[in-house]
């Protein structure tokens, strides 16, 4: 075409050349640049569910934006989500919990048609408590507690952050004698299902204690409805929780969410004590390190394949543990019935393919830990059944996941780092922050510890997403990690409308000194299921125009140029002869 259009320019003239252009341009807009490409195209898919994994489906919704799929997510709570999907007003949910077939909480039964659904794991990470406490003006970023204690609060039993049983877990680190204020879902919730299986695993005489005041004894286990006292604060959604606490009014307060809302927000997060005598928070190491003691279904004829059974999570006597670790679940239609059919099913089979590869990579900058090669070849067996997927585009060998070695090896539970000293029941907190809280926002008031030279030190990418402190009077000086840690990745950025996580730049080196990922542990990018050309320009498409525009500039330059010169020179021999006649007529 090229060619053609060469041949054509140099015939033009230069009176026509303002019109030649507009033609040649008309020419290569009306040719193949503005014919849509003859390629498969995406129908749009809705969800709703889960907040715990609101922040990564909205991610990776938006990165699948590029191939022409379009999917719409609400993060409406798991109870909802589950409700919607049985209804069928959506093409999926995420759910934290599987279908509730035998509530323990008095709620009303769920009953998905046989073989009508499948589970499948989409994204891991920890349970987290995001306080907001101040002393002397400071942010306190290093609190510790155990799990009684995490207990005690949301079951009203300590009220004051002063309690003898918090500086306990803190020693040295001043306290404000002030109310906590407990921040719980109001929504039916999978976060509220997994903090209440932990408790009433681990933890059960208080809550059936509780459970007993609230008039819940007789289904005192996992609920999916937190059951509140006076004195609690009741928000929608993780972001509603996390949004309370950070607001200057939620002082004193603590609620739980997933760990990417507190990175989000900025705030710290409590280390939570493991049974191997360590305070922890879930990094992204540290949830693989977990997650590899959980029980997970792999009986193929059961309607709970590939759920999770957390009992050896929760005991687990790893010093990397974090005892909150979980997997939230797609659930995915296996038939096509209702508004759901094949055009949509290959739609969410590509979405699918691609946030269990290449969406992986961001789940740490999230603030997730991205998932086993285990549960990443099983959930393509559950992709395989989606109607409308088509199979043979669904391996392992293009994945892209960064989790695990052409081998399968867990890159991530074998990289990671042990906690430091200061982490170790007993010993005088760590003068690092913690979650998303700031270097520059204080500690609280430490007074030991191994301060900066601990998680800048031995194991400077323990600390994850954090940003690194030093210690306060009387630890050992040193520089923590300043950001990425575990992920080696900066913050995420946020949008200002929304304040959900739009992406996050892949900057950070772990810790100075420290153990944590190379922000240059990068892998080629993954491509969905056969993802087509879209409609639109194209990288080739543009070039395409800038090649022919060099080329009307090297064929029409030297005509102009030489016309604009000639038409100089004849204007200013018209005007001399002008000017002459005029003079002589003047003078007659």
């Amino acid at each position: 075409m090229l060619s053609h259009l060469i041949a054509r320019l140099s015939r033009l003239r230069a009176p026509a050349t303002l019109g030649a252009v507009f033609g040649v341009l008309v020419t290569l807009l009306a040719g193949p640049l503005a014919t849509p490409a003859a390629a498969e195209s995406y129908t749009p898919i809705a969800g709703a569910g889960s907040t715990w994994a609101e922040n990564a489906v909205d991610e990776w919704r938006r990165a699948v934006n590029q191939y022409g799929m379009r999917i719409s997510y609400a993060g409406t709570g798991s109870s909802d989500g589950r409700r919607q999907f049985l209804s069928g007003t959506v093409d999926f949910a995420v759910s934290d919990i599987p279908f509730q077939t035998h509530p323990t909480d008095g709620s009303a039964a769920e009953r998905p048609g046989a073989g009508s659904y499948a589970y499948m794991p989409i994204v891991a990470g920890g349970t987290v408590f995001m306080y907001h406490l101040t002393v002397n003006g400071k942010r306190v970023t290093n609190l510790r507690l155990s799990g009684d204690v995490v207990t005690k609060i949301f079951t009203g039993v300590v009220k004051s952050w002063d309690d003898p049983v918090i500086k306990a877990d803190n020693p040295g680190v001043q306290l404000p004698h002030r109310t906590i204020v407990p921040v719980v879902r109001s929504d039916g919730s999978g976060s509220t299902a997994q903090f209440t299986m932990w408790m009433a695993n681990q933890h059960k005489s208080l809550w059936q204690a509780y459970c007993g005041r609230v008039g819940r004894s007789g289904a005192c286990g996992q609920t999916s409805y937190y059951p509140t006292v006076t004195g609690m604060i009741a928000q929608s959604g993780d972001l509603g929780v996390a949004g309370y606490v950070a607001q200057n009014y939620g002082e004193g307060a603590i609620g739980y969410v997933n760990y990417s809302y507190a990175l989000n927000a900025h705030y710290p997060v409590a280390k939570v004590l493991n049974h191997a005598g360590y305070y922890t928070e879930p990094t992204p190491q540290n949830v693989a390190v977990s997650l590899l003691k959980a029980r997970i279904n792999t009986d193929k004829s059961s309607a709970d394949y590939l759920t999770q059974q957390l009992d050896g999570v929760y005991n687990d006597s790893d010093k990397r543990n974090y005892p909150l670790s979980s997997y939230s679940y797609m659930i995915l239609p296996l038939k096509v019935q209702g508004t759901f059919t094949k055009a949509k099913g290959k739609t969410l089979g590509a979405f699918s393919y691609y946030f269990m590869c290449q969406g992986q990579q961001s789940a740490p900058q999230l603030g997730y830990s991205p998932l086993p090669i285990n549960l990443v070849k099983a959930g393509f067996e559950q992709i395989r059944r989606i109607p409308g997927v088509t199979a043979k585009n669904i391996n392992v060998q293009g994945c892209n996941n960064p989790t695990f070695t052409a081998n399968g090896r867990n890159k991530l539970a074998e990289t990671a780092p042990y906690p430091a000293d200061c982490d170790k029941k007993g010993a005088a907190p760590c003068g690092t922050g913690s979650g998303g809280a700031k270097s520059d926002s204080g500690t609280g008031g430490a007074s030991g510890g191994t301060g900066g030279s601990a998680s800048g030190g031995t194991s400077g990418g323990s600390t994850g997403a954090t940003t690194g402190g030093t210690a306060t009077s009387g630890g050992t000086t040193g520089s923590a990690g300043t950001s990425g840690g575990a992920s080696g990745g900066a913050q995420p950025s946020v949008d200002p409308d929304t304040g959900q996580v739009i992406a996050a730049a892949d900057t950070g080196s772990g810790g100075s000194g420290g153990s944590g990922g190379s922000g240059d542990d990068t892998v080629a990018l993954a491509q969905p299921i056969t993802v087509a050309a879209q409609h639109g320009w194209t990288g080739t498409q543009t070039l395409m125009v800038l090649a022919a525009l060099l080329v009307l500039g090297l064929v029409l330059l030297p005509s102009l140029v030489s016309r604009l010169i000639t038409g100089g020179r004849g204007a200013d021999a018209r005007a001399a002869s002008s000017g002459s006649s005029g003079t002589d007529g003047g003078s007659r």
